[in-house]
């Protein structure tokens, strides 16, 4: 089970308002003028980190536990499940091409379904995820 909620940081800063880091993922830096907006930023941030690390073919690091301190975050629910089906895909050593084989679908309808920017329905990446035997699951905390 993988599991894409982060553990960050709010750092009162000497100018005002709040900086944001997380030690699993480094490249999260920035801020917010309070906390909610420190928050809200965080997942901005996570957001864009999950892009660019799908991008690169780079990994994800398994979640850290909170610390005292920290706070959960999470990118939105459909980028996690962008990452979900990315990270089985790496898992599985499934290419684009052949996932797409798999859909019965274009390369490049794959590329969409990994492409955090671009918008894809939930029961589509799904479907991908459970080709590769693998289930994506919604939690609400």
């Amino acid at each position: 089970m993988s599991r894409f909620e982060y553990p960050v940081r709010l750092t009162r800063a000497k100018e005002g308002g709040f900086v944001v880091t997380c030690r699993d993922l480094p490249e999260v830096i920035t801020q917010g003028e309070n906390r909610e907006d420190a928050l809200a930023q965080a997942i901005d941030a996570l957001d864009e980190a999950f892009a660019a690390r799908m991008k690169a073919g780079d990994g994800f690091p398994l979640p850290s536990a909170a610390r005292r301190g920290e706070v959960l975050a999470a990118p939105p629910a459909e980028s996690v499940a962008k990452a979900a089906l990315y990270v089985a895909m790496r898992e599985a050593n499934v290419s684009k091409v052949e996932m797409a084989k798999r859909l019965g679908v274009d390369e490049k309808e794959v590329r969409r379904l990994l492409d955090p920017h671009h918008p894809s329905k939930l029961p589509r990446i799904a479907q991908a995820i459970e080709l590769l035997g693998k289930r994506l699951v919604i939690e609400l905390s």
